[in-house]
């Protein structure tokens, strides 16, 4: 026999393991993980860079920090709770599992369980910690409220708490309860459902054995103790919300809540407490009969006084007999609303009765004169064409769908003007180097007179064009025309790459080249190692970040350049309004935004009215009764550079920001002066106002909660030639979607206020009656809204002493109805041209009224619209004319206007207007012995006509030749241009 040794058993390969198969499956997932996290890694590392940038990186730092201590605190927190509630589960666990169904089916399952207890105790608790924290760190702006909480120093009519208290702790307050209540019910569900895995709890069990071990009850009736008492201090903060209910006639703690809400509260908050006695009782009797008693006498309490009692109070008490009942309540409402939107009359609204006399004379015109010089003639949103025909320059700039209006000084005096940025037009850039690293910018601004045209009906540009042409009439300097930042562009630019930037191209098709840095430009992150191009390559999910020969060391990147986007991104705790403008000062165009401080909470106060304000506008996404405009953002758009500049008024909520945040915010005393003079009152927050005021102006409670002697925004007529408003959808008081004309939205104007010297600028908005279908349309007042170069604010408001003057809506339907105008708008709107109403202008003057409406033509293929005439109203007299000088004088026959209204401006290549100077008009009017021919004279006998009324029917004949030549002219001129 052989001596053979024995083979070995071949060994098992170490990847062939339980354990080794285990750790590559976590290792693969890490992997995973971390490639799917990659995105959202670069992001949060190039926020930093931008907010370093910024040298914000304090705001960056302490969001994120209140952000995480928020989440660890109550992810401890509800670990450390429920942690402790599964190792009872563990001790109280039977030593002996009853027999029954039950257990055959979750004896193997906890057989499996309790092998590693700890283990999945921990696991457990870790896994709901994180889920139960989840949402919390979305509360801190409630934190930092509540931890930098201020005074008002105004206490509310029904706690006589100071209103502090309802703004800054309450919210935060009212999220804690609202968690631990959760975070308890989920501890409840858990704890139940682990003493049933483990025996404690069993359904079916044999006669005589207990479904729920005595051990078990105590311990869930301790857990159902610490939740009716988290409801017992709910129903305590539910107190205070109802200074905010909504249920009646206006906002506030009305009749009900006070005499049938607030009792039943406070009933609940004891039943609640008496509930957790007997829950605590409940652990030496180990029974169900007090946890059954205690929460059902809480149901049919909550059930009863909670909901059956207040609504009988409502509808027997209250509905039958409202203003006796609400008046006080709504007394309280009218003072804290006032105070909560600014509006305290004497206060913050002057109130002014506004003399009205029907029959204005030229000489209350010219009392008025530098209202009437600054009469705007040029439309917002009517002339972004002719911006872009005019100033466009390239096809990759743009400017916005409305344009701005504001006011410098032109010759010396201060003068209204409309303007627009030259931003870039993105969607015209094609390749990714044309794009991001050659057309990086737009440049420049367009100015043009508010108050006068050319000869054609164009607007006169003091500045514009490329590279950049001021006239010397505006005491302007752009000397950094370039514009990084600007109104919705997106995206991002690449400066001080490889390769130069295009400036612009001049007339002749030439590139100016441009260096951003070699400029002085000191904004952008700089991106010159691998990191940090690979972090923007996955930010914007573009590979040419990171592999474009542009990019070396120097190379910075440019990004949010949105100017509203930025600002959100260094305040998100304020809200903006939605209507930012350019301001050329200190060289460059810097964009100006309104922030506002608002909360919900503020007691009594009504809910603002948002209808008229845009969809997207930050105002009307919420439900804010309580508005400040305590903050001005000037955002450079050359760096991108964003100021913070704390108005000087009072407002709590912005100084507890200030306490939050003290190195973001800077003084007004700091604000440049040139700034200063370009301060104007916010769109948003005058839309509200007014749209609050229409109700708020009226100081008796009953005559507020019948609503006869309200007042409704003016109708708006529109802007086609067609007469009439144009419906739109409203919620109405009652909660339901009615129909309505839509209300003229607010707009800025240079006028010279009744009774005051100097010219100021002004947002004004109209009032009518009210009426359910809208057909009362008379001027019942109108408010002006300024804010002056101190940063001080002021509300106007200027009722008509009676209803002779006639609203918007009545001027538009006299426009349609004058035969004159109806003959000049069907042989402008006929085929070929389109005619366009601009704004209809309310401006006062003394006694009276004086409405000013330009008219646009716009021609078939060209859409560029060119000023055909001005419409200008007093009562109920109407005039149209080429000018806003013959408008006038058609009004007041024998008048001269002259010196007060700019006439219009011949420009290079244009023919000179035609007046009664005009001396081929002249030779047409006066008699010749020349023999006239067919195509001049019209065939009539002289003879037959004395001498006066010859030359009365030649000058009419003339004026009307010369109307259709002018009009002709026009015509062509537009086919030309187009």
């Amino acid at each position: 026999m052989s001596n053979t040794s024995p083979v070995p058993a071949p060994s098992r390969p170490r990847f062939g393991t339980r354990k080794f198969r285990l750790i590559a499956v976590l290792v693969a997932g890490g992997l995973l993980f971390l490639l799917l996290s990659l995105r959202g890694i670069a992001r949060f590392y190039t926020d930093y860079l931008w907010f370093d940038s910024l040298e914000r990186t304090d705001v960056w730092g302490r969001v994120l920090l209140a952000r995480v201590v928020l989440f660890l605190i109550f992810a401890v927190l509800f670990f450390v709770l429920i942690w402790i509630n599964l190792l009872i589960v563990d001790r109280l666990k039977p030593a002996v599992r009853p027999p029954g169904p039950e257990e055959e089916m979750l004896g193997r399952f906890n057989d499996v369980l309790s092998a590693r207890p700890r283990l999945l105790r921990l696991g457990l608790s870790a896994l709901f910690s994180l889920l139960a924290a989840s949402g919390v760190s979305n509360q801190w702006e409630e934190w930092l409220l509540f931890v930098n909480r201020k005074d008002f120093g105004i206490t509310d009519p029904l706690f006589n708490t100071d209103i502090g208290f309802y703004v800054f702790r309450l919210p935060f307050l009212t999220f804690l309860v609202n968690w631990a209540f959760a975070a308890f019910m989920i501890i409840l569900v858990v704890t139940a459902i682990a003493h049933y895995i483990n025996g404690g709890i069993r359904i079916q069990v044999p006669r005589g054995t207990p479904r729920v071990l005595p051990a078990v009850k105590v311990h869930l009736s301790a857990i159902l103790a610490v939740l009716a008492l988290v409801r017992a201090a709910d129903y305590w903060l539910s107190r205070y919300e109802l200074t905010v209910s909504s249920r009646g006639v206006v906002d506030g703690a009305l009749y009900t809540d006070v005499n049938a809400k607030l009792p039943a509260l406070n009933l609940l908050g004891l039943i609640s407490l008496f509930a957790a006695v007997l829950l605590i009782v409940n652990l030496r009797r180990r029974g169900w009969v007090l946890p059954t008693l205690a929460v059902g006498l809480w149901a049919f309490t909550a059930l009863v006084m909670g909901n059956l009692y207040p609504a009988f109070v409502q509808r027997f008490q209250v509905d039958p007999n409202t203003t006796a009942r609400e008046s006080v309540y709504t007394a309280d409402n009218i003072a804290a609303t006032r105070t909560a939107y600014a509006m305290v009359p004497e206060s913050d609204v002057a109130l002014e009765v506004f003399d009205y006399s029907e029959n204005a004379n030229p000489a209350q015109l010219r009392a008025a004169s530098q209202t009437i010089r600054n009469a705007r003639i040029l439309d917002p949103e009517t002339l972004t064409d002719t911006f872009e025909k005019d100033q466009g320059e390239r096809d990759f700039y743009r400017f916005p769908s409305v344009l701005d209006v504001d006011r410098y000084e032109v010759d010396g005096e201060l003068t209204q003007v409309v303007l627009a940025a030259r931003e870039l037009r993105l969607s015209e850039l094609g390749s990714w180097e044309r794009q991001h690293v050659a057309i990086t910018h737009g440049y420049g601004v367009a100015i043009a007179r508010a108050n006068v045209t050319d000869v054609r009906g164009s607007p006169v540009f003091i500045a514009g064009g490329l590279p950049v042409d001021i006239d010397q009439a505006i005491d302007l300097e752009l000397d950094a025309p370039q514009i990084y930042i600007g109104e919705n562009l997106e995206g991002y630019s690449l400066v001080g790459a490889t390769r130069d930037e295009v400036d612009y191209v001049d007339g002749q098709g030439r590139e100016e080249r441009f260096r951003y840095k070699d400029a002085g430009g000191a904004g952008g992150v700089g991106m010159g190692s691998f990191v940090r191009q690979a972090a923007f390559a996955l930010r914007f999910g573009q590979l040419d970040p990171l592999i474009s020969n542009f990019v070396d060391s120097d190379t910075s990147i440019i990004y949010i350049r949105d100017a509203q986007d930025r600002v959100k991104s260094v305040a998100p705790f304020l809200e903006f309004d939605s209507d930012i403008y350019p301001v050329v000062f200190d060289g460059r165009v810097h964009y100006v935004i309104d922030a506002y401080t608002t909360t919900d909470r503020y007691p009594y106060s009504q809910s603002a009215d948002v209808s008229g304000l845009a969809i997207d506008a930050d105002l009307a996404a919420g439900s804010s009764n309580y508005i400040r405009n305590s903050v001005k953002v000037v955002v450079d758009s050359f760096d991108g550079d964003v100021t913070l500049y704390v108005m000087p008024i009072e407002d709590p909520i912005v100084d507890a920001w200030q306490s939050a945040f003290p190195d973001l915010f800077t003084d007004f005393s700091e604000m440049p002066e040139q700034l200063r003079s370009h301060l104007r009152f916010p769109t948003d927050l005058f839309t509200v106002q007014t749209n609050m005021w229409s109700s708020y102006q009226v100081s008796e409670p009953e005559a507020l909660i019948i609503g006869t002697e309200r007042w409704a925004v003016a109708q708006d007529p529109g802007r086609s030639v067609q007469a009439g408003g144009i419906a739109e959808a409203v919620i109405g008081e009652s909660g339901q979607l009615t129909r309505r004309e839509r209300r003229v939205p607010a707009y800025y104007s240079l006028i010279q206020l009744p009774g005051e010297e100097q010219a100021s600028f002004v947002a004004l908005r109209s009032f009518v009656p009210v009426s359910d279908d809208d057909s009362r349309k008379e001027l019942t007042a109108f408010m002006v809204g300024e804010t002056s170069e101190d940063g001080s604010s002021r509300l106007v408001s200027y009722e008509m002493s009676n209803l002779l003057a006639p609203g918007p809506a009545i001027v538009a339907s006299n426009i349609s109805t004058n035969p004159e105008i109806s003959r000049e708008l069907t042989l402008l709107n006929d085929q070929g041209s389109q005619v366009d109403f601009g704004d209809m202008l309310l401006l006062p003057v003394e006694g009276s009224v004086l409405y000013v409406r330009p008219m646009y033509v716009r021609a078939q293929g060209t859409q560029i619209p060119l000023l055909a005439g001005v419409i200008a109203s007093v009562g109920n007299r109407t005039a149209l004319g080429d000018t806003f000088e013959q408008a006038l004088e058609k009004l007041y026959p024998g008048a001269d206007f002259s010196d007060l209204v700019p006439p219009p401006i011949a420009t290079e290549g244009d023919a000179p207007p035609v007046s009664d100077e005009t001396p081929a008009l002249n030779e047409a009017v006066e008699p010749s012995d020349a023999e006239p021919s067919d195509a001049s004279t019209p065939d009539v006998q002289l003879g037959e006509l004395n001498p006066a009324e010859t030359q009365q029917l030649l000058d009419e004949l003339s004026e009307l030749r010369r109307r259709q030549d002018e009009i002709l002219e026009r015509l062509l001129s537009q086919i030309d241009n187009g």
